[in-house]
């Protein structure tokens, strides 16, 4: 088969999708890999440490996305649209929580198109969302720090530990992958740290590695409220798989926290879950609505992309051999890795995606559909 690996565009993406020691396997069996050049280079893998290998570097967008097997960080730009075909994609995608655009071109172009957040393990676990999620999530608590400085804007609240004593209220709202590594973080720092659920048995579990002095609360609209009124760090860590996240912080409850506060958004790839939070980037990381600093990028671990790199080779490397050595049959022999397909054949295969943009007329399951 042959895999182009993508140049991220992406603001201040600094990932790439596959390390030389992913493309040294891939070549062992066969198949042919293109390379966009200069694709590794912001992650610390040059085109010289591929092309030894005897991946082929090519100048342009165009000739790398010529390949049956695409494999990229993020989702592609609008700019790619148009060297989209019949072939599969292999990248994180958050449909839900994108333009409509792109998912109308994938279902135009019958792309096959596979979501990293999407796929599901033996367990029901997401093994390609997870090493991201623990970036993202570890760097939410040390981002909200350095927002909260004065020069910052900040209310000038310290997360730390001073002479015992705990400074700075964190408020983490999720207390998966993400939550449970921002809550690790900012304890870690010395803050007070109060991690929102819905299951107290997986929080004593959760305790048990992180600090017998991280504090469970039950997520419900009234403890949210309450809490956040003298809340110095919010982070927000909702998931609900492949659909736009749900609204569970209001507009009315921010208006409530303390001039200065920081909010941290981790889950604006699938459109937030407070209701002001929008879109940032990596250049212009922050604004500021109600006296309250919002900081919502969408790329989160592109800041630390040699790390974030190795960390989802890693993960995805064994999915990517799969298709590349089965193609389709990859996915109708793994029910977990057929949970990641979201388009095929012209069609919305996640019902979830569909269900978030309004379009369960396009939507058909895979497996009804490949049979």
């Amino acid at each position: 088969m042959k895999i182009g690996i993508i140049k991220e565009l992406k603001d201040k993406e600094s990932r790439v999708a596959l390390t030389p020691a992913g493309a040294k396997q891939l070549l062992a069996d066969g198949h042919k890999i293109t390379l966009e050049k200069d694709a590794g280079i912001n992650s610390g893998f040059s085109n010289e440490e591929y092309e030894q290998l005897g991946v082929e570097i090519v100048a342009t967008t165009e000739a790398a996305w010529d390949a049956d097997l695409i494999i990229k960080v993020k989702e592609p730009l609008e700019h790619a649209y148009q060297y989209f075909k019949d072939n599969i994609v292999f990248t994180y995608l958050h449909l839900a929580g994108v333009s409509e655009l792109l998912t109308k071109a994938l279902i135009d172009a019958k792309t096959t198109a596979i979501a990293y957040e999407t796929v599901e393990d033996e367990n029901g676990a997401f093994p390609l969302l997870t090493p991201m999620s623990a970036v993202a999530g570890n760097m939410a608590a040390t981002v909200g720090a350095h927002y909260l400085a004065k020069f910052n804007k900040g209310k000038g609240v310290l997360l730390g530990n001073v002479f015992n004593e705990r400074h700075g209220k964190v408020m983490v709202l999720g207390d998966g992958v993400v939550g449970q590594h921002a809550a690790t973080t900012a304890d870690g720092m010395g803050a007070l740290v109060y991690l929102f659920g819905l299951n107290d048995v997986h929080y004593k579990q959760i305790q048990q590695y992180v600090s017998a002095d991280l504090k469970f609360v039950k997520s419900t609209p009234e403890n949210i409220a309450e809490h956040i009124k003298d809340t110095d760090l919010l982070i927000g860590a909702v998931l609900q798989t492949g659909a736009k996240a749900p609204h569970i912080v209001t507009e009315e409850m921010v208006k409530t926290m303390q001039p200065g506060s920081v909010i941290v958004d981790v889950s604006i790839d699938q459109g937030g879950c407070i209701e002001t939070s929008r879109p940032t980037k990596h250049s212009d990381p922050v604004y500021i609505k109600h006296d309250v600093i919002h900081y919502c990028v969408t790329n989160m671990p592109g800041a630390y992309p040699r790390t974030s790199t190795i960390a989802l080779t890693n993960a995805t490397l064994p999915y990517v051999l799969k298709l590349a050595n089965q193609g389709i049959a990859a996915l109708q022999e793994d029910k977990g890795f057929c949970h990641g397909v979201n388009t095929h054949a012209g069609w919305i295969t996640c019902k979830p995606v569909a269900e978030a943009l309004g379009q369960m007329n396009q939507y058909k399951a895979f497996t009804d559909i490949t049979g």
